[in-house]
């Protein structure tokens, strides 16, 4: 985390696996999530499509809880988000209705969060897919690839 750099949400509590999967594997220093929806501890804070039944508010809100997820879970793995060097990727899934097109903006929410956390080194090459459907009914579902911190 960047000492400069003050977060505007604090961590979640670790979310916990739903199935028989890990929440983050490491490579050679390279930190791989699976993916996280906005559930928090097992509740998801809104279901459904953003553009049907949620608006792209919401769906920012969404966005936000589960890159929030992702980092609680990267803390767990690595010992604190100091440990964490840079965020490199992040790959967002959007529900969304045939004809909507502002999944950027959607996924917005949650670059603001990395930015907050970890500055410039927060700031990911990203994608923002549009799906119809994700687990749970959820609105977004995302991972992320960073770095370990070398010192």
């Amino acid at each position: 985390m960047d000492d400069n750099q003050k977060p505007i949400t604090p961590l979640p509590p670790t979310p916990v696996p739903a199935g028989n999967y890990v929440p983050v594997r490491e490579i050679a220093g390279v930190l791989y999530t699976a993916g996280h929806t906005s559930a928090v501890q097992g509740h998801l804070e809104c279901r459904g499509r953003v553009g049907e039944q949620l608006t792209v508010a919401e769906g920012q809100s969404a966005a936000a809880t589960a890159v929030l997820n992702c980092l609680a879970s990267l803390a767990a793995h690595a010992g604190g988000l100091d440990r964490i060097g840079e965020i490199v990727s992040m790959t967002g899934y959007v529900a969304a209705g045939s004809d909507f097109t502002d999944h950027p903006l959607v996924m917005n929410g949650a670059s603001e969060v990395l930015v907050s956390y970890f500055g410039e080194l927060g700031r990911p090459v990203r994608a923002a897919v549009g799906v119809s459907s994700l687990p749970d009914g959820a609105p977004v579902e995302i991972s992320l690839i960073a770095s370990r911190r070398s010192d």
